[in-house]
């Protein structure tokens, strides 16, 4: 079945150049109306300008397409909600966010100032925070969303030199999880594009060789398929070079100390049963984990479990 996005209106942040770019040109070539934001700053967010903006934007009506392009600052809740007014104003909705806006700026942890940690996480997950809250109530009165947070390897397993980028990366996990839920009865759809690609931002880390592998264009396909009709939610999904993969947080089966077992020498004795993948889970929501624990020490202490599983 083909995918299309007639009648929907998306979005896109950071999409005047590299992968914002991609994004917001795949969405417009299967027949989706899109707003092209981007504040047009460089790498490190420093400077303005709407050129790139209004490049893609041009791009997108040359093949037939309709777009408008938005210079809104992500960190600033006032430009945010002017520019999801202005979309509602223009194209009557809005039904696909794809939060993609972000920056760069490494150094290790001994050596970051707190303002350049602070940036980072202001573009990365507030930015992401003001365009979903901005968006939401329209898309629970609507009954129909789908929301992509932009993550990273950095975020999910570190990565030297990009502490302010990798808490940034990580903490939308956790925005995902709780809107996955919060949105579910509401038509919403809320999922992670976790992308290894050659752009202004990683042209500097890749070797040379693996650049041509790495195109933005080898990795939209992704996004689209996570804002379609019938995209999943609550999904971690790695790209690059054509691959696709998932992310899961899962966790092991554990064990339930109790008596002189209870104490931290009694934790490092089992440890090895503790890190045992075997048997390993997800949790599908943080009481699950608590129900979990419950049952297990019940059932150690030979006492009727607290509730039914």
């Amino acid at each position: 079945m083909s995918i299309r996005f007639d009648g929907r209106v998306a979005i896109v942040t950071g999409a005047g150049v590299g992968l914002g770019r991609c994004h917001a040109l795949g969405l417009a070539e299967r027949g989706a109306r899109v707003v092209v934001n981007d504040l047009g700053s460089s790498t490190d967010g420093s400077g303005q300008s709407s050129d790139a903006a209004r490049a893609v934007v041009e791009e997108i009506r040359a093949m037939g397409g309709r777009a408008i392009a938005n210079g809104a600052d992500v960190t600033d809740t006032a430009q945010v909600q002017a520019m999801v007014d202005e979309a509602i104003a223009e194209f009557g909705h809005v039904d696909i966010l794809v939060n993609n806006a972000g920056i760069l700026r490494d150094k290790t942890f001994a050596k970051v100032t707190m303002e350049d940690f602070r940036k980072v996480l202001d573009v990365h997950l507030m930015g992401s925070v003001h365009t979903t809250h901005a968006l939401w109530r329209h898309m629970v009165e609507r009954g129909y969303g789908r929301i992509v947070y932009t993550t990273s390897g950095s975020g999910m397993y570190g990565n030297f030199g990009q502490s302010n980028y990798g808490a940034a990366k990580s903490s939308l996990l956790g925005l995902m999880n709780v809107l996955s839920l919060e949105g579910a009865k509401y038509g919403i759809r809320v999922n992670m594009l976790a992308p290894t690609a050659a752009t202004r931002m990683t042209e500097n880390l890749l070797p040379p060789e693996t650049i041509d592998l790495l195109q933005p264009e080898t990795i939209t396909p992704g996004l689209l398929a996570l804002v379609s009709e019938d995209a999943p939610t609550r999904m971690v999904m790695g790209a690059g070079a054509g691959c696709f993969t998932e992310t899961k947080i899962t966790e092991t089966a554990g064990v339930a100390l109790q008596g002189a077992a209870l104490s931290p020498e009694g934790v490092m004795a089992a440890m090895a049963q503790i890190r045992d993948p075997q048997g390993q889970s997800e949790m599908p929501d943080a009481f699950a984990q608590t129900r979990k624990y419950a049952r297990m020490a019940a059932e150690a202490r030979g006492l009727p479990l607290p509730w039914n599983d």
